[in-house]
């Protein structure tokens, strides 16, 4: 905590998210030219969505207000999995980064329903 707010940098949900950015900015610079403003911008800004609302979330004042980012953070995972996909049904991602990417997708997706339980919890403690 830092005047009150919590310190996102040490989170290890925010760490394992800014790895998936780099995951996905990394494969999807392979992907054809004519992409560049269809779904290489699309999966690039659900990947930083990921880890800027958890940010977002930390900063906020109440709880219920932290948990509204979080769970836009868990929604972006789902999107960018769907991406993802997509990115394979095209052949623009091999089998090898599908399986690498979807583990690191699950590993932020267990670490922040486990975070939105802790926040979850605090607030039924407060009733």
């Amino acid at each position: 905590m830092m005047n009150g707010f919590l310190t996102y940098e040490n989170l290890e949900v925010w760490m394992e998210a800014r790895k998936l950015v780099s995951q996905i900015y990394g494969v999807s610079k392979e992907f054809p030219k004519e992409e560049l403003y269809g779904l290489t911008n699309q999966i690039r800004r659900a990947a930083v969505s990921v880890p800027s609302n958890i940010a977002e979330g930390c900063g906020r004042n109440t709880t219920k207000d932290k948990l509204h980012f979080f769970y836009i953070s868990r929604g972006s995972l789902f999107e960018l999995e769907t991406q993802m996909f997509v990115a394979l049904d095209l052949n623009y991602i091999s089998e090898d980064d599908k399986v690498n990417l979807k583990a690191q997708i699950e590993l932020c997706k267990k670490l922040l329903n486990g975070f939105i339980n802790y926040n979850k919890s605090k607030l039924q403690t407060k009733a």
